[in-house]
């Protein structure tokens, strides 16, 4: 049955097949003609796309990516942000390429393009020089990012756990996402791509684990998706979208506001000494010195690796073997997803066991 949509989300009758009508009334006694069937309200795309079916579209957004991570057995993750301008090591001899906006499918003109580029106007302007350089420079953050990630999905696919622990979730776009879901993908290990609909046409990546590829509308769901199941953050060198999510975190960490312990973990400390002056802040006394505690710098994949396991072990790991040990029983009754009859020790070696006491 066709039915077109009188605007409101009430659908209208268009035609009405001959075998959902009921036998006709004889011409000129006065009956009214049948009706058709309405819609079912959550089968009326005319209600379910317009502003009164917004509620609904919001709670879809909740429920549809936690009854997947559920299916998918995912327990919690780390987040990685940063450029989606930045590529490939076996690209870094090719100028950077520009995107119209963060994410986008298309090119920004030829007079943005860096020096060298194909798409760059014949005569490089200052501008374009300087990114071209740039270019060579910003691609190593794409191969820490996926050393990084692939040397976390390692670690983390050893755990003996009932569930996929600390799983790699990124932005599910091009850049530091996409280096972040190729790493954990060539380790072998399932990756969250957290995709976010833009009229500039942000595409997945090809590493993103298909059952975990999402797409949200609503920028608010997404951001509560990033933070929900996280348990720490790598900030890789970026634009207004990595200091948005940056900040919005630490201001959630601040303001205790997480119900959890997150370790942030920001990569890169020249590029950031150069944009943030965070100094500045206490200066002038908008953030507290014990600000600085909320993360840590790091400038190798292995530093950072360091700090990842060393935080996630001491806030996570360690107190869920205690309580498992301590109690006596399965941790699946503790809502915990350890292996049963394990000392600590046997669970983190010997040496970070004694470390996280």
């Amino acid at each position: 049955m066709h039915q077109e949509s009188n605007g409101i989300g009430q659908a209208q009758p268009h035609s009405t097949p001959e075998a959902a009508v009921p036998p006709a009334t004889h011409p000129g006694n006065g009956a009214l003609a049948p009706l058709a069937k309405a819609p079912l309200a959550y089968e009326n795309p005319g209600f379910l796309n317009s502003a009164d079916g917004r509620l609904i579209r919001i709670v879809s957004e909740y429920m549809e990516p936690l009854a997947r991570f559920r299916r998918e057995q995912i327990q919690d993750t780390v987040v990685f942000f940063g450029s989606a301008r930045f590529r490939p090591r076996e690209e870094a001899d090719h100028a950077l390429e520009l995107l119209e906006n963060t994410g986008s499918a298309r090119l920004a003109p030829g007079h943005e393009q860096p020096a060298g580029h194909p798409a760059a106007d014949a005569e490089p302007s200052e501008l374009q020089m300087k990114r071209a350089v740039a270019a060579v420079k910003m691609a190593r953050y794409y191969e820490d990012a996926r050393r990084l990630a692939h040397m976390l999905t390692a670690w983390s696919k050893n755990l003996p756990s009932l569930r996929h622990r600390f799983v790699v979730t990124s932005g599910g776009g091009p850049g530091i996402m996409e280096a972040a879901n190729r790493g954990a993908s060539e380790a072998g290990g399932k990756t969250i791509g957290l995709n976010i609909r833009l009229p500039f046409e942000q595409f997945p990546n090809p590493y993103i684990t298909p059952s975990l590829n999402f797409e949200f509308h609503y920028f608010f769901m997404r951001k509560l998706w990033f933070a929900y199941l996280s348990k720490a953050l790598v900030v890789f060198p970026g634009g207004f979208g990595t200091l948005d999510e940056m900040f919005e975190i630490l201001t959630l960490a601040q303001t205790r506001k997480l119900a959890k312990k997150i370790t942030v973990v920001v990569y890169g400390a020249d590029y950031w000494s150069k944009v943030l002056n965070l100094e500045a802040l206490v200066d002038a006394g908008t953030i507290s010195p014990k600000d600085f505690d909320l993360f840590q710098f790091a400038d190798t994949p292995e530093q950072a690796f360091e700090i990842l396991r060393g935080g996630l072990t001491e806030n996570y790991l360690a107190p869920e073997a205690e309580a498992a040990q301590a109690a006596g029983v399965r941790p699946s009754i503790l809502n915990k997803e350890l292996l049963a009859g394990i000392t600590v020790e046997e669970f983190l070696g010997p040496e970070i066991a004694k470390t996280s006491k």
